[in-house]
């Protein structure tokens, strides 16, 4: 999987720095959130499905690939949805009238996403039987539908499809945000971004390219990260979960059954945890003065996101490769504007857009992606 990401981050560099080119004076206008977004579902689809989005020839760099639009379209129609609550929480009798069309919306937009996600298990399905997938490297999707022969009752077409559903949703928005969140705030705390910079052309250097095994020495690369996973987690209220036992939760007695909501984002921004909580400062966490304050970005305990280190990979590389190829600056002189949309997750409500040049340090780097 991290060579399918470092792939696809490499790719992701080299349209940018061909998009740098193609604009004038070298300066390209880009929408950040797209191109991280395509990064995450094509290193997914590559291991979920053996399989990579593809591209229109003649397409601009700065385009979204046509499978990775498909299916950001389809996320940006359920998470509202999904995330908002509707009038039969309350009065469960109106579920039948569904007078805002709210479950139609639902049914059409995730109808949209299935036909997506069931195009990858047919392809899979079609290799597996024309003996194309003996010897390879499997794919997830293949191993599921090789355990279905033996094990039909459990691995059926809906839990395969599940399966890939919660892989490309929990995999794609929330990491692409992160990193947009990540990029705002070093486009408006530039003495972070420099000395994000300073780090990598120390630890990495100029001679290559950012990889896995170099993430481990980039100590405030990663006081970058988890200052933006503080400020804006990912899903800012966590995943819902359910007590199974009558329990007490800060002197309040919970029932069992109850559906309970863990406000991650107030915990990140407390006062009396966090000094000066609303500040983007990264220096907090530098040589573990952050150690013992309370961060739940991914969860905790046995239901915390089984995703979390996978995560943080890609996060690394991702952001670290936007410092170490490449000038960012805003458009403009206005501050990135850091307005948070609404929904299950936290986007920005204002899509970023920064001006992308490529470092001259990196040039010939960048020559030879």
């Amino acid at each position: 999987m991290i060579a399918d990401i470092a792939s696809e981050v490499r790719a992701m560099a080299r349209r940018l720095s061909r998009a740098a080119a193609a604009a004038p004076g070298g300066v390209a206008l880009v929408e950040l959130k797209r191109s991280l977004f395509e990064v995450s579902l094509s290193a997914l689809m590559e291991t979920v499905a053996q399989t990579k989005t593809s591209r229109a020839e003649g397409a601009e760099d700065t385009d979204m690939s046509p499978e990775a639009q498909e299916f950001k379209e389809s996320l940006d129609e359920i998470v509202p949805l999904l995330g908002g609550a509707n009038m039969w929480d309350f009065l469960p009798v109106l579920r039948w009238f569904d007078v805002f069309g709210v479950r139609n919306k639902i049914v059409a937009a995730v109808s949209r996403r299935d036909a997506f996600l069931r195009r990858l298990i047919d392809a899979q399905r079609r290799r597996l039987g024309d003996g194309g997938i003996e010897g390879e490297k499997k794919s997830m999707i293949a191993v599921l539908l090789d355990l279905q022969k033996t094990e039909p009752e459990i691995y059926t077409n809906k839990t395969i499809m599940a399966l890939c559903m919660t892989m490309f949703s929990a995999g794609t928005e929330t990491t692409a945000t992160t990193a947009e969140w990540a990029m705002s705030l070093l486009l408006n705390h530039p003495n972070a971004l420099t000395k994000a910079q300073a780090e990598m052309d120390a630890t990495v250097g100029t001679t290559r390219l950012l990889c896995a095994d170099d993430l481990p020495r980039l100590g405030y690369l990663h006081c970058v990260i988890s200052e933006t996973l503080r400020l804006y987690p990912p899903v800012p209220a966590m995943i819902p979960h359910e007590s199974s036992a009558d329990c007490t939760v800060a002197g309040y007695h919970v029932p069992s059954g109850t559906t309970l909501l863990v406000n991650a984002y107030a915990i990140h921004r407390d006062p009396e945890a966090w000094k000066h909580p609303l500040e983007c400062r990264p220096e907090r966490f530098e040589e573990g003065k952050a150690e013992g304050l309370f961060m739940m970005p991914f969860g905790m305990g046995r239901r915390k996101c089984p995703g979390e280190a996978l995560a943080l990979r890609m996060l690394g590389l991702v952001l670290g490769t936007l410092v170490q190829c490449f000038h960012w600056d805003r458009v403009g002189d206005a501050e990135v504007d850091m307005g948070e949309g609404g929904g299950l997750t936290l986007p920005k409500a204002v899509p970023l857009q920064a001006m992308c040049r490529p470092r001259a340090a990196m040039t010939h780097v960048l020559r030879g992606l």
